[in-house]
């Protein structure tokens, strides 16, 4: 994988974003981000507490070139392509290097919902884990009653396979997820 990664393109763009790496920099504003957005992200992702410190981002931040280095996940900040605003974060992580496959994951900060930027930020990951990961499916797991998160994974093309029982456990509770995924000629 690192021969991948020297030669990977790391920025992907549309006229609405930018994904590319996060940098240091973006600590204050990937702080600010998960704080005004706790009321709505901490139901399906319990990373974005009500406790959530400028040092988890710190952490955060760093932690993700040996993600990368490894070849573990693939995490990207989601910018607006004129302005440079951050609006929230995509990624690629639970890489099967067997089967060429890796879970596509999102989140927008609540200001800016509502105007395609995670089904756009979807398309683009996609994009990126089949050409430079050289992925052959992308999967989408959202829970059952995460409404958002399967409009945004039907949004940006994604195939609705089935219900997988009790497949996830956030904030201490099982939850029954439906399983999308994106093969690169959904994309064409």
């Amino acid at each position: 994988m690192k021969a991948i990664q020297r030669e990977m393109k790391t920025k992907y763009s549309d006229e609405l974003i930018l994904i590319r790496p996060y940098r240091p920099s973006d600590v204050d504003n990937l702080y600010e981000a998960a704080r005004e957005s706790i009321n709505q992200v901490y139901r399906w992702l319990p990373w974005c507490h009500p406790l959530y410190s400028i040092e988890e981002s710190i952490d955060w931040i760093r932690s993700r070139s040996s993600a990368w280095e490894h070849g573990k996940e693939y995490s990207f900040v989601i910018e607006d392509a004129v302005t440079g605003k951050f609006l929230g974060g995509t990624g690629i992580n639970e890489i099967n290097s067997i089967h060429k496959s890796g879970n596509l994951g999102y989140w927008v900060r609540s200001t800016e919902t509502g105007r395609g930027v995670a089904s756009a930020a979807t398309l683009l990951t996609a994009v990126l884990a089949f050409e430079q990961l050289h992925l052959h499916r992308v999967e989408i797991i959202a829970a059952v009653k995460n409404l958002a998160s399967q409009r945004v994974a039907e949004k940006a093309g994604a195939m609705r396979e089935g219900i997988l029982r009790r497949r996830l456990l956030i904030n201490g509770n099982h939850h029954d997820a439906i399983i999308y995924s994106l093969l690169p000629e959904d994309l064409t």
